[in-house]
């Protein structure tokens, strides 16, 4: 049975324990980066009502340098975007630009899919 409530310190986080005032589980989490370290680069246009995105997956950053890094994509390709859970969307179809990028950046981008 773990303990949810104490009447001394108030909610208990059930992870680690600690009041949840004093608990370091959120903190963690947010601070590690999501990608795998194999950065791959794709297009995709299902779902999405026919528009082209340029997709980036697996950069091990933290989600404020990759959201450096998705602006300075972005001014590279000249069009918008978005990076959420982890994942850089750029509009339109700008792979190999990005892969370019990438590369100078001292990354290693591989092309996935068709």
């Amino acid at each position: 049975m773990a303990l949810v409530y104490s009447t001394e310190t108030g909610r208990m986080c059930p992870d680690c324990r600690q009041p949840l005032t004093d608990c370091a589980c959120k903190a963690a989490a947010k601070a590690k980066p999501a990608g795998d370290g194999n950065v791959r680069v794709s297009r995709e246009s299902k779902g999405r009502g026919g528009k082209t995105v340029t997709l980036v997956r697996g950069l091990p950053l933290d989600t404020d340098a990759l959201a450096a890094l998705g602006k300075q994509l972005r001014a590279a390709c000249g069009s918008g975007g978005t990076a959420k859970d982890g994942v850089l969307e750029i509009q339109g179809d700008h792979c190999e630009r990005v892969m370019a990028e990438l590369t100078k950046l001292g990354h290693k981008p591989k092309r996935v899919g068709g």
